[in-house]
C-alpha cells in the first residue's frame, strides 16, 4: 500500500471522458495528502485522452500542484503497481447504447430494452450491457495480477450489478460510488434547513436508495417533508414548470412525492429516475411526473444532456486549445464535491470520514444476500471500509422495490456470466411492452445485428 508523496500512484481508467475526468483531476490536485503522487491516465481514444492529459498538465502548471501526469493506451501500464484504480470507463461510448436502445424502440420497447421498472436511467446498461460487464471484469483481473493491492474504486455504471459482480467473482478490493445521494440536500434547501443541524442515512441499491433517518435540530425530518406537501408543493411544482432548465431536477417532482406517499419513504436522487411504468409509459406520461422535459431519461431529457455533454468537451477542448486563457476560468481551483478522491486520501492519508459507498450487504440490510451489493454509509479510512450500522428500507420498500430490483440484477449478471439466446428472451417475456414471442425475438435480432455487436451476437446464439 502506498503512502502520501512520492510513492503514490493513481489510475485512471477511462480518462479521455474529459467532462468527469477533469474535475477529478483538479480535486487530486487540490490535495495537500496528494502532492507528488504519480497519476496515469489511460483511455483507448487517443485523442481525448491527449486532450485531457494536456489539460491535467496545463492546470497543475497554474496552480503549482506537484503532481505527475502520464498518459497511456495501455491498460496494463496504467494499473501496474498502482495504488488505486478508478474506474469510468464505458465500453463503445454513448453513441453505441443509442443505437441499441433506437434499434429496440423500432420493434416496440419504447426507451428500448434496457429500461425496466426502477430501472430506466439512459446509461445504466444491464441485460444488453456485455461489453461494459467484460470491460469491468478484465480490468478487475489486471488489478489481480499487476496490482494486488490496489483498491478498485469504480464510478462506471451500473455500479448495482458491477459491484456485486466483481465482489463475487474476484479477489480485487472493490468500491462502488455513485453521487446520487447528493440530490438530498436539495430537500434540505427547499424545506430551508440549516445543513449542520441536519442528521440523514440514505440505504438501498445503487439508484434505488432511500431516505431511512432524516432528523434537524432533534425534530422528525419527515414531518418537516409533510408539512411542504400540504402546504408548498403545489405552488413550487407551478413554479419549477415555468422555470426549470434542467431535466435532472427532479428530486421534488411529483413522481418523487407519489413515490413517498406509495412506499412510506422518500426516494433520492436516481431513485427518483426509476419507479414503475406508471411513471414512464411515454413522454406524456413523463411530462406529467417529471416536468417539462419529461425528467432526464426521456427522448426530450436524454437528448439535451448528451448535447450538454457535446458542448462541454468542446468547451474543454477550445480553453486547452487556446493556451492564453486560463484553465482555471474554466474550472476554478475548488473541490468538485465528487467523493472519489476524497476516499483516496481517507485511505492513503488514514483520514477517517462518512461515505456513501456501494459494497457487498453482509448483514447491513435484512431480507438482501450477504453477496449482493447495497448502497449505504460507511466510514473509510487507512484501513480500508468499516461497515457502520444502517437503518434498513421499510418492509414496503425492501418487499416491493429491492427484492424486483435485485431479481433484475441476477438476470443480467446470469446473460453475462451464462450467455444464450433464451437469457434475453426471458427477460423480455417479463416485459409490460412485450406483446408477443415474435416482438421479443424481432428486437432481440435486432440488437444483435448491430454494427459492434459481432461478438455479442455470437455469445448469445
Amino acid at each position: 500500500m502506498g503512502s502520501p508523496g512520492k510513492s503514490l500512484k493513481i489510475s485512471i481508467i477511462g480518462a479521455g471522458s474529459a467532462v468527469w475526468s477533469t474535475r477529478i483531476l483538479v480535486d487530486i490536485m487540490l490535495k495537500k495528502n496528494l502532492q507528488g503522487a504519480k497519476v496515469y491516465l489511460m483511455d483507448v481514444d487517443e485523442d481525448r485522452l491527449k486532450l485531457v492529459y494536456f489539460f491535467a498538465k496545463r492546470y497543475a502548471s497554474e496552480i503549482h500542484a506537484d503532481v505527475e501526469f502520464h498518459a497511456t493506451t495501455d491498460r496494463i501500464e496504467a494499473i501496474r503497481d498502482s495504488d488505486f484504480v478508478i474506474n469510468s470507463a464505458m465500453a463503445k461510448g454513448h453513441r453505441y447504447y443509442e443505437m441499441m436502445r433506437e434499434a429496440t424502440e423500432r420493434k416496440g420497447y419504447y426507451r428500448g430494452i434496457n429500461s425496466v421498472e426502477w430501472n430506466m436511467v439512459s446509461d445504466y446498461h444491464t441485460i444488453w450491457g456485455y461489453y461494459q460487464f467484460k470491460l469491468a471484469v478484465s480490468i478487475a483481473r489486471d488489478i489481480e495480477e499487476y496490482a494486488p493491492d490496489a483498491w478498485l474504486i469504480n464510478v462506471a455504471n451500473p455500479v448495482f450489478e458491477l459491484t456485486t459482480l466483481l465482489s463475487r467473482i474476484t479477489k480485487v478490493k472493490n468500491i462502488g460510488i455513485c453521487h446520487g445521494h447528493m440530490e438530498f440536500w436539495n430537500i434540505v434547501k427547499e424545506l430551508r434547513l440549516d445543513p449542520s443541524k441536519v442528521e440523514a442515512e440514505m440505504s438501498g441499491f445503487n439508484h434505488v436508495i432511500w431516505l431511512t433517518r432524516f432528523k434537524h435540530d432533534d425534530l422528525d425530518g419527515y414531518e418537516l417533508i409533510d408539512k411542504w406537501i400540504k402546504e408548498d408543493a403545489g405552488k413550487y411544482w407551478k413554479k419549477w414548470w415555468a422555470t426549470t432548465s434542467n431535466p435532472f431536477d427532479i428530486q421534488l417532482s411529483p413522481a418523487a412525492v407519489d413515490m413517498y406517499l406509495k412506499y412510506g419513504m422518500f426516494p433520492i436522487g436516481d431513485t427518483v429516475r426509476g419507479g414503475t411504468w406508471k411513471y414512464h409509459w411515454n413522454l406524456e406520461t413523463k411530462k406529467k411526473w417529471y416536468g417539462p422535459y419529461g425528467g432526464p431519461d426521456s427522448e426530450v431529457g436524454w437528448a439535451l444532456y448528451t448535447t450538454y455533454l457535446a458542448y462541454q468537451m468542446e468547451m474543454i477542448k477550445g480553453f486547452v486549445q487556446a493556451e492564453s486563457a486560463p484553465l482555471t476560468m474554466l474550472i476554478p481551483p475548488k473541490p468538485s464535491g465528487e467523493q472519489v478522491i476524497d476516499i483516496v486520501e481517507s485511505i492513503a492519508a488514514d483520514v477517517p470520514r462518512r461515505y456513501q459507498v456501494n459494497i457487498l450487504n453482509n448483514g447491513l440490510i435484512p431480507g438482501i444476500p450477504d453477496n449482493v451489493a447495497v448502497e449505504v454509509p460507511a466510514v473509510i479510512d487507512g484501513e480500508g471500509v468499516k461497515r457502520i450500522n444502517v437503518t434498513p428500507p421499510n418492509n414496503r420498500v425492501l418487499k416491493h422495490v429491492l427484492l424486483p430490483r435485485m431479481m433484475r440484477m441476477e438476470w443480467a449478471l446470469h446473460a453475462f456470466l451464462e450467455p444464450s439466446r433464451d437469457a434475453l428472451l426471458e427477460w423480455l417475456m417479463y416485459d409490460v411492452r412485450t406483446r408477443s414471442v415474435s416482438q421479443a425475438e424481432e428486437a432481440i435480432d435486432a440488437m444483435l445485428k448491430l454494427p459492434g455487436n459481432e461478438e455479442m451476437a455470437e455469445v448469445f446464439k
